[in-house]
């Protein structure tokens, strides 16, 4: 076991499999000679070479058509879209073509393409380096739908990504590459090495896509949830002196109901929380899935803690970020009906 934030494990994850298969390679806008935006292609293309790792023009759609083409010809691509925010260029040709090949050719081709993509605020990146756009990637059949919310799980579950015969979009909560966040942007930045899942294996190893996990038991309410806002949950519970369960989704698609769903009717409470916007967003299909399982158990309305509809505010950033006190008001609420 090492110490690793989540730039190092998902660097780690990418050496592994760049190191055991010579089909993995990796291809996206200042991957190889920059090492990346956020530097997680760090020395990669110097250990494995510019034919393994490839920079490519400022082309999303090009990236992700260059990475279907591989894919269907024996490679195993892993395509970096800088910012989840400039992913809708390459959006038709994942919709269109990689998310149907399997389907189109009636299983003769497969995709084993993974798209990693930095989401979410909180680094004041304004309307342009915020977005959560999941919900617009799980609505699609053919996809799986991947968001880790530390080191163990962002290297376990990028190498099942990159392992899976099937195209994987994998986003990356950028506010905790270097540690975890509570949402309470006053206090000092806290490293992964303060945390559990900050102790990572430096070998192979693999986190189950479609699998949630419980990160935290409780009897009071559940709280469904995934990416930063299982920090900002976890703070937000304590702060109430609640013995809160926290789901972390990790996964979703495939979405693991049946962890989500046996949570909620053990406690009969739930809150879905996540950062991107509220209407429509996976709050909704997450709230959805809970309340045709779970109705008889329910003792409260399902509520949801979600972004603004409106895009990111540079100036408002932490109006808009689902902070602490949004997440306990909705705690309190929850817990006070009957």
């Amino acid at each position: 076991m090492a110490q690793m934030n989540m730039i190092q494990s998902l660097n780690s994850a990418m050496d592994i499999k760049l190191g055991q298969d010579p089909s993995v390679v990796v291809l996206g806008e200042d991957v190889g000679y920059f090492g990346g935006v956020f530097r997680v292609t760090d020395g990669l293309q110097r250990k494995y070479g510019e034919s393994r790792v490839m920079d490519t023009p400022i082309a999303e759609g090009g990236i992700i058509a260059s990475a279907i083409g591989m894919a269907v010809n024996g490679l195993r691509p892993v395509a970096e879209i800088q910012f989840a925010d400039y992913i809708y260029p390459g959006y038709d040709q994942i919709v269109s073509e990689l998310a149907r090949i399997r389907y189109r050719s009636a299983g003769e081709f497969s995709a084993p393409v993974t798209v990693r993509t930095p989401c979410g605020g909180g680094i004041r990146g304004g309307q342009t380096h915020s977005q959560s756009p999941e919900a617009l990637f799980a609505h699609v059949a053919g996809l799986k739908v991947v968001m880790p919310s530390n080191p163990y799980d962002a290297k376990g579950l990028l190498i099942s990504a990159i392992e899976d015969d099937d195209p994987v979009i994998f986003f990356e909560p950028k506010r905790i590459y270097n540690g975890p966040f509570d949402g309470d942007a006053g206090k000092p930045a806290v490293p992964w090495s303060t945390h559990p899942k900050g102790e990572v294996p430096e070998g192979h190893f693999t986190v189950a896509i479609g699998k949630s996990e419980i990160v935290r038991p409780g009897s009071d309410l559940t709280i469904v949830t995934y990416g930063t806002m299982v920090h900002v949950s976890d703070a937000a519970a304590r702060s109430l002196g609640l013995d809160a369960e926290i789901v972390d989704v990790r996964t979703m698609v495939p979405l693991d109901a049946d962890t989500i769903c046996s949570s909620v009717a053990r406690t009969g409470r739930c809150v879905v929380v996540h950062e991107a916007t509220r209407f429509a967003g996976f709050g909704a299909e997450l709230s959805a899935t809970i309340q045709e399982n779970c109705f008889w158990n329910l003792e409260a309305p399902i509520l949801r803690v979600a972004g603004w509809d409106t895009p990111y505010p540079h100036a408002f950033e932490w109006e808009y970020f689902p902070g602490q006190a949004r997440v306990a008001k909705a705690l309190k609420a929850v817990m006070e009906a009957s």
